[in-house]
């Protein structure tokens, strides 16, 4: 079976709030979660942006969910003290912690004043950070002269295991590179699985023993129309085609380019329903993709009502 988590949206839901949410996807029989990293929302209008990995203590002390954040090395975080704060999770709370690792956005990267590169260099610079990372988890004394700069560091406290580290896919292209260094791929599922597809497809054809992860973007509530207006007053910014996106600077530069952004974009973008069958179906597909897990993400602000309704009707459809 494909196991179920809960998406736990940092830049939507004060940390305390999160913390709740996590308590309550774990009382309701979710596996595991999924946190967001963001020094920024995407909007105004969501309006919060905890440091998750304050967060992520709190987080596996008061569940029994694994948690997994996704996370851009080599700009306003350095991948040495990536690595530093993820074993310290790790050996704390042995075989629960995993790391996402992604080429990031301006949004959040944004923040050191540093020069954005183009797609092709942040990946080169993703792929040395994960390196380094794996070295200081393995116990190395790490120096190295690139694109990242790093002398004489070497981890004393570390996990039994190292994390995972999991590439995030937002094309096929990316996808079959990350099968070539990543242990796994998360990637975002969506109403068109036929794209969905083809980025598992490109990321097993080539790492066929490597887990995949979905996030799946969802928007329940009572009603359709809840659901739908929920779901434009949240995400509408994450609903523009292309990788424009990755290029704004700050959340009143996304309110501004989605001020065209209409209710037929987030529902091409969205899972908008208050059927539960709805989102049952949308599931049953994802899984048909043979992924090792689906993360839940309902992306309006009613999450303790998706959380008991999930909990009691949608989660036992897959045990």
């Amino acid at each position: 079976m494909t196991d179920l988590g809960y998406h736990v949206s940092h830049e939507q839901f004060a940390p305390s709030s999160l913390l709740e949410y996590a308590r309550l996807a774990d009382e309701q029989g979710f596996d595991h979660a999924l946190a967001s990293d963001h020094f920024h929302p995407w909007s105004e209008d969501q309006g919060e942006s905890g440091f998750v990995w304050s967060w992520l203590g709190s987080a596996l002390e008061a569940t029994d969910l694994t948690f997994g954040t996704v996370n851009a090395p080599g700009y306003r975080y350095h991948p040495a003290i990536i690595a530093q704060g993820a074993a310290t999770l790790r050996e704390m709370y042995p075989e629960r912690f995993w790391l996402a690792v992604g080429s990031g956005q301006l949004l959040n990267e944004g923040i050191t004043g540093t020069d954005w590169p183009v797609k092709e260099e942040r990946n080169a610079r993703l792929e040395e950070c994960a390196d380094i990372m794996r070295r200081l988890w393995d116990g190395e004394e790490v120096t190295h002269h690139g694109r990242i700069d790093v002398e004489r560091a070497q981890l004393y406290s570390r996990p039994e295991t190292a994390p995972p580290l999991i590439g995030a896919a937002l094309s096929e292209e990316t996808a079959a590179w990350l099968a070539e260094w990543a242990d796994g791929m998360i990637t975002i599922a969506t109403p068109d699985h036929e794209n969905d597809a083809a980025r598992v497809e490109a990321f097993k054809e080539a790492a066929p023993e490597k887990p995949v992860y979905l996030k799946a973007q969802h928007s329940y509530d009572d009603t359709d129309d809840a659901a739908l207006e929920g779901a434009y007053d949240q995400w509408r910014t994450q609903c523009v085609p292309g990788t424009v996106t990755q290029e704004l600077r700050t959340p009143e530069d996304y309110d501004e380019l989605t001020e065209t952004v209409d209710e037929e974009q987030v529902e091409a973008n969205v899972r908008v329903s208050s059927d539960l069958e709805d989102h049952i179906e949308w599931l049953e597909t994802d899984f048909d993709l043979d992924v090792d897990r689906v993360f839940v993400h309902n992306v309006n602000t009613n999450q303790e009502a998706f959380l008991e309704v999930f909990g009691e009707d949608v989660l036992p459809s897959f045990r």
